[in-house]
């Protein structure tokens, strides 16, 4: 059989083999090509990406899970109908089993399928040497050919025409050639990259990574090399060679799926299919029951430690899935579905059929396996050998039971019976269909599953938030209380650095005189490239409202909301009447700057927004600019966005002020340290309100460091951190229904319903109501951005205690 084939390979991980393939499949498929998408090894993720760069499902291509007799029966019968098969690679070329001499690497499997290589470098940090590379690369072991290269992340012209000559020296061409781009690269989850699933944003990545791969690669020259490949002469693996069919009446097998579930070989049902079986999905953090009629319930892998709220919320479908284990319908388990069928995981309640429970814990454990069957169990008799990988973060408590499933290296795992096999193991059941046949046989033996009595969470009266006499003055601070998890105040919980540290003992030693200023407006100066009258250094951000309030006889202050109450506070003691300017939910929060009183001669907007998170385009914000108006662009939270995208700060336009806080980030809420940036001739009437020496020494020490070259690189690092655990929060949120404004501080504005801030406050988790915020009612709460593990207790506790919502 003649298929075109080319495996994407690399000198070690980390090259970009995932990009390149996945973009490779989706430029191809693009042009009109139908590809068949393969991965060496049992990695789950990466075919995740390939189905969606293709329309096909993923494939992987294992010699230790399956047999190496196997790769090209495979590789057809994933392939069949398809014009050509791209196979992503495994971590380096060369690198397979420990101790099999390279036995499963991505080497062994291109010289299996007699595969020609396009082989992915990373050339970031080296010039001429990558010729080096490429030629150890193509000489190191025969009949493996490496058929063309691919130069990743190339940081100039320069430099990629440089690597060129050098690899070209070696006599394997190049076939491309892409720059450094971070925009399409796939998170990291703790277990590798984020499943596709996850993503939402997966395809409009995906069509990103297509035109990058079109416009670097030479797409006509890799399908030259894919057409090089040799004609096969195996046929193709076919699942109804290798089972027998057990059943006529199509017995429902429920299949777990969704964001949970993502893990499982595409054989895997197609063997369950061809014995007779109907494979129905089912989405454990959403469906309320099992599918009608379920005999058989197959639980794969995934994250279910990531999705512990929505599954846990779900108590109906646990009760459902308990029920159903403990009555003896056939259940198999691998990893998360183990995980799944505990008691708890990380605290989260789970199904409870297995008397264990699961913790994350720091250590990866990932390696293959050669089980046997412990005992007599549902996947077959005593003895039973198999091969297996294991992979997860977690660890089970007991690591087994009364009767164990596997013996693994002399020590017994999992929980097993004859309707029961769980463990950690991994499975492909292409390579052991007997596993599949004994399960099936067990499906067809048994009778349908008749369903639990649903158990959801009964409506409830809703809880009743406590009026205030004056909401604007009301801050986040005042929700915490003893015993409350806070999620209320928007302040890192990170450490503060050893020279923030060091900075803030070097005031307090100097506070025997009266504090000096020039330091600190100098240095703020050099931050933003502006003179020193541009600048003005203040308690906080508090004090540049009150200061704001009183440097005028403003005609109409304008405040836009939803918004930081202290500017309306600060205008009204002053003695100004204030109009709202409001942004609606519908428009997600977006400022239409003709919504601003042509009249109007002070406007004030926070930007990214207290509490929506909204963060406005520089180029709007400045429309509001004219002759005879300030605007006042609160930023206390822009140091919370990667880049200060959007910031302010740095143009120079009459009128313009902006506000900045170092108390958030850098976790020193006692420490009142801010300040004005802006027109010299606005900062100069603050500053004669200024009262003398309003900021102490510590913190004037405090502004120095947070603003000087040490903090630059950290404010980054910890922006970032703060976006992947906000997408934490976001994500659960969404799984449990509840919506979200987008936001980009370290806060998430939520639509939780009317009561869930006293109902989340009565089950001890402190959340900022959202009512005391002209523009919202009672039926928002603002969440402070936290660590994962905060993030999740939250979430479970969410779903158990506002269901009614």
């Amino acid at each position: 059989m003649t298929l075109p084939r080319v495996l994407v390979a690399a000198p070690a991980s980390g090259h970009g083999k995932t990009t390149i393939a996945t973009g490779l499949m989706a430029a191809l498929a693009a042009r009109g090509h139908v590809v068949s998408g393969h991965k060496v090894g049992p990695d789950y993720i990466d075919p995740g990406y390939h189905a969606l760069a293709t329309g096909r499902p993923g494939r992987n291509l294992d010699p230790h899970l399956t047999d190496p007799s196997l790769m090209v029966p495979l590789l057809l019968h994933g392939a069949r109908g398809a014009d050509l098969a791209v196979v992503e690679g495994v971590m380096g070329l060369f690198d397979g089993q420990i101790g099999g001499d390279g036995f499963a690497s991505s080497a062994h499997v291109a010289a299996l399928t007699r595969t020609p290589v396009v082989l992915v470098v990373d050339v970031s940090h080296a010039s001429r040497s990558i010729g080096a590379v490429v030629h150890g690369m193509a000489t190191f072991e025969p009949g493996v050919t490496i058929a063309g290269v691919v130069l990743n992340k190339a940081g100039s012209s320069r430099h990629a025409t440089e690597v060129v000559r050098a690899v070209e020296r070696t006599g394997v061409p190049v076939l491309g050639v892409l720059g450094r781009d971070q925009g399409v690269s796939a998170p990291s989850r703790h277990l590798g990259l984020v499943p596709a699933a996850e993503r939402d944003e997966a395809a409009a990545a995906l069509d990103r990574l297509a035109e990058q791969v079109t416009a670097g690669i030479d797409l006509d020259a890799v399908l030259d090399v894919a057409r090089t490949a040799p004609a096969l002469t195996e046929d193709p693996w076919s699942p109804a060679d290798h089972i027998m069919r057990v059943a006529d009446n199509s017995p429902v097998v429920a299949v777990a799926a969704g964001r949970a579930f993502t893990f499982r070989y595409a054989e895997t049902t197609e063997l369950l299919e061809a014995a007779g079986c109907t494979v129905v999905p089912f989405d454990p953090a959403h469906d309320r029951r099992l599918p009608d009629g379920t005999r058989g319930i197959y639980l794969g892998g995934g994250f279910p430690e990531v999705h512990a709220a929505a599954l846990s919320a779900n108590t109906s479908l646990r009760a459902d899935l308990r029920e159903a284990v403990l009555d003896g319908v056939p259940t198999v388990a691998e990893c998360a579905g183990l995980l799944y069928l505990c008691r708890s995981v990380d605290g989260h309640p789970m199904v409870g059929a297995l008397d264990a429970d699961a913790v994350m814990t720091p250590r990866l454990t990932l390696s293959y396996r050669r089980p046997t069957l412990h005992g007599d169990q549902l996947l077959g008799a005593a003895g039973t050998e198999a091969t297996a990988h294991e992979f997860h973060r977690t660890t089970v408590t007991p690591v087994h039971g009364d009767r164990p499933a596997w013996s693994v290296d002399g020590s017994a795992v999992g929980f097993a019976g004859p309707t029961l096999s769980a463990s950690y193991l991994h499975l492909h059941w292409a390579g052991h269909p007997q596993l599949a046949q004994s399960f099936a046989g067990a499906v067809a033996a048994a009778g349908p599953h008749t369903g639990a009595v649903a158990v959801d969470v009964l409506p409830q009266e809703p809880a009743t938030t406590e009026r205030l006499d004056d909401p604007l003055r009301h801050h986040g601070d005042a929700e915490l209380g003893d015993g409350l998890v806070d999620l209320a105040v928007n302040v890192s919980r990170l450490p503060r650095p050893d020279w923030l540290e060091r900075a803030l003992a070097e005031g307090v030693a100097a506070s025997t005189s009266y504090p000096d200023a020039t330091a600190a407006h100098a240095a703020v100066a050099r931050r933003h490239g502006r003179g020193i009258d541009d600048v003005l250094v203040t308690a906080g951000a508090a004090e540049a409202f009150l200061l704001m309030a009183r440097a005028r006889r403003w005609r109409r202050p304008v405040v836009v909301h939803p918004q930081f109450t202290e500017p309306d506070v600060a205008l009204r003691s002053a003695g100004h009447d204030v109009t709202h300017v409001v942004c609606r939910a519908e428009d997600d929060f977006a400022l239409v700057p003709e919504d601003v009183p042509e009249d109007a001669d002070l406007v004030v907007v926070g930007n990214p927004t207290n509490p929506t998170g909204r963060l406005h385009p520089a180029a709007v914000l400045r429309a509001l600019c004219r002759p005879g108006r300030v605007v006042v662009v609160d930023e206390a939270f822009m140091d919370f966005v990667p880049g200060e995208t959007q910031s302010l700060a740095a143009h120079r336009v009459p009128g313009l002020l902006v506000v900045r806080s170092l108390t958030k980030l850098w976790s020193m809420p006692g420490i009142r340290a801010g300040y004005v940036v802006g027109d010299a001739a606005v900062v100069a009437d603050l500053r004669v309100q200024q009262a003398p020496w309003s900021v102490s020494t510590p913190a004037l020490h405090a502004v120095v460091a947070a603003t000087g070259p040490q903090a630059a690189a950290e404010t980054y690092g910890r922006a970032r951190q703060v976006e992947v655990h906000r997408r934490v929060l976001v994500d659960g949120l969404a799984e449990l229904g509840v919506p979200t404004a987008a936001s980009s501080g370290p806060f998430v504005l939520a639509r939780a319903g009317t009561g869930a801030h006293a109902r989340l406050r009565e089950a001890g988790i402190a959340v900022r109501r959202a009512d005391t915020f002209p523009g919202l009612d009672d039926g928002w709460v603002r969440l402070a951005v936290r660590e994962p593990s905060v993030t999740r207790h939250l979430l479970t506790t969410w779903g158990v205690h506002t269901a009614c919502t």
